[in-house]
């Protein structure tokens, strides 16, 4: 079940694009707190980008908590949502 973020909570977590496999589309970002989140091909494709470039800012939401949290959305961190 998707974790209900309360209103002070309403921020998504920004990082950096560790890895982009451009045939699979799968994608690792890394967290400003050095925490690692794979983001499933899915997700990826539903954000409507077409590729992301190492280094770059990303913002993301997570579904769950812990080790079985999972990227549910991504968007490069300047453009609206």
């Amino acid at each position: 079940m998707p974790r209900t973020r309360a209103f002070w909570e309403t921020s998504m977590l920004q990082g950096t694009v560790k890895s982009f496999d451009p045939a699979t589309k799968e994608t690792v970002v890394l967290t400003d707190e050095r925490v690692e989140y794979h983001v499933p091909a899915e997700t990826f494709q539903r954000s409507g980008l077409l590729r992301l470039t190492l280094g770059q800012r990303v913002k993301f939401d997570l579904e769950g908590e812990g080790p079985q949290a999972r990227v549910s959305y991504l968007n490069i961190l300047t453009l609206p949502d």
